[in-house]
């Protein structure tokens, strides 16, 4: 089990990216929550196996359809024992 925080710069918010994020984790069985910052970045944590963090990692580099990221800061935590996934 691993933990990743990362904060999406870009295009990021008003393009359904922190619902996307939910449902990309939880298909992918990562716990952890997504939420908006008021400097228009987003900013999510992700728990769970190592290979499927580092897919919803890559996942952020990408967001949804509409998206247009333009950096992503990655950061190791320790885990948390999260379950769920939680749009905040």
């Amino acid at each position: 089990m691993i933990r990743r925080r990362v904060v999406v710069s870009g295009r990021v918010q008003g393009v359904w990216y922190r619902g996307t994020c939910r449902r990309v984790a939880v298909a992918n069985g990562v716990a952890g929550w997504v939420r908006n910052l008021d400097d228009g970045r987003v900013e999510a944590a992700f728990e769970g196996p190592a290979d499927a963090v580092e897919r919803l990692v890559g996942w952020a580099r990408e967001g949804p359809e509409h998206a247009a990221v333009t950096a992503v800061d990655v950061h190791d935590e320790p885990p948390e024992g999260l379950t769920g996934f939680e749009v905040r």
